[in-house]
């Protein structure tokens, strides 16, 4: 019984995370993008750009200011690696 109940939650869960991923493709384009352009970025480029955003850019941030729950899915999968970026060049403490 415990057995197919972890086989159920198991199941259950990977489901869920499959269809979680697959709401936003076009996001998750976006956000592997995004993650790209901070990790091939020196620190020096990163600090000239700051608070430079392109028209693109610009309509990103209108969307995500639009559906919150399209926000949260890109910041989850951009707050590790770009975080980690500003970090090391010292952009955040």
């Amino acid at each position: 019984m415990t057995k197919r109940l972890v086989l159920f939650v198991v199941v259950s869960a990977l489901l869920g995370a499959g269809i979680a991923t697959a709401q936003y493709p076009i996001l998750d384009m976006v956000a592997q993008n995004v993650i790209g352009k901070y990790q091939s970025a020196t620190c020096e480029q990163l600090w000239e750009n700051k608070g430079k955003h392109g028209p693109e850019e610009q309509k990103l941030i209108g969307f995500l200011r639009s559906d919150p729950q399209m926000r949260q899915a890109f910041f989850n999968q951009i707050a590790g690696p770009v975080m980690n970026k500003m970090f090391e060049c010292g952009m955040i403490p």
